[in-house]
């Protein structure tokens, strides 16, 4: 299993649980120095906090143990309530590192809730997961492409719910012609992560991946769209066989001028391979956010 070092996440029984003023200090301010602890201030007669007690907890249980949740009654608790000025409830607080750091009152959407609990257990790092992924990028770049999903593989090992380890061990199988297992991946990725950038990022990739070996011969369409430029299947096919040998931005800039030729052609279908190809890019990569700009000023011109 891959060592690495930072903070250990709280053991799961643990995660939730009831707790009074009088061991606030322990069960919150010591506790949060160690891992992020989030504090739902509720009541028994408070509707809302019916709804959203549970959904937080859930997601503080899907976080595996990265955060902790402690409820207080506020009725029973009234002297730790207004030390911190809880005027409405639901009231839920998040601390870290003995103090208090993000918050929220009333009701929020499972989304936005989940959201919360994601920003709160990003507070202490994630044991070192991140740079751990930068180094096995950083081996899919130069063609150790086995020892990135090694790599990768031990970083899930860790944590199963690592969207950008996810996403990389996709590519590398991808990058190891073995589309296959990169598929299957996929379609077993975990509910939290299914659609997280990093993943949807491999799955465009595995689109491109499955197009390129219907790809024709690059000089042959070259030649079909010189000899007629108003052939939109040549200039698509043309795109593609490009994108299949690395050319991406000459990929692009045809699938550009096949949009501005005739942006409805097969139902969108350059507009639409030119998402698949910014999905499957960085999002900073030059040639997405150019070919992006490109596309709008084309759409609202």
């Amino acid at each position: 299993m891959l060592e690495l070092g930072g903070t250990n996440p709280a053991p799961q029984g643990d995660l939730v649980k009831d707790i009074s003023e009088a061991t606030f200090m322990e069960d919150v301010i010591e506790a949060s120095k160690e891992v992020p602890v989030i504090v739902d201030f509720w009541a028994p007669w408070c509707g809302p906090c019916k709804t959203l007690g549970p959904m937080l907890e859930k997601a503080v249980q899907e976080a595996g143990g990265k955060v902790r949740m402690v409820k207080i009654n506020v009725d029973e608790n009234q002297q730790v309530a207004a030390q911190l000025r809880i005027q409405s409830i639901p009231t839920v607080y998040a601390f870290f590192d003995g103090q208090p750091v993000d918050g929220f009152q009333g009701a929020l959407s499972g989304l936005e809730l989940k959201a919360f609990v994601d920003r709160t257990a990003a507070l202490a790092g994630d044991g070192g997961l991140g740079e751990a992924v930068e180094a096995a990028e950083q081996m899919l770049a130069e063609g150790a492409v086995v020892d990135a999903a090694q790599t990768f593989a031990a970083i899930l090992g860790e944590d199963p719910g690592h969207a950008a380890a996810y996403g990389g061990l996709v590519r590398a199988h991808l990058a190891l012609k073995e589309t296959g297992k990169a598929e299957a991946l996929l379609e077993a990725a975990p509910a939290v992560i299914a659609n997280a950038p990093e993943v949807e990022a491999a799955r465009a990739q595995l689109r491109l991946a499955l197009q390129a070996a219907e790809a024709g011969p690059v000089g042959d369409l070259r030649a079909a769209v010189a000899a007629d430029p108003g052939d939109h299947q040549a200039r698509f096919d043309l795109a593609k066989a490009l994108h299949a040998g690395g050319a991406i931005e000459e990929a692009v800039d045809e699938l550009l001028e096949l949009f501005r030729r005739d942006r409805e052609w097969n139902e969108g279908a350059a507009k639409a391979q030119l998402l698949t190809i910014f999905d499957a890019l960085k999002p900073q990569d030059p040639i997405a956010l150019k070919g992006r700009r490109k596309l709008s000023s084309m759409i609202f011109a």
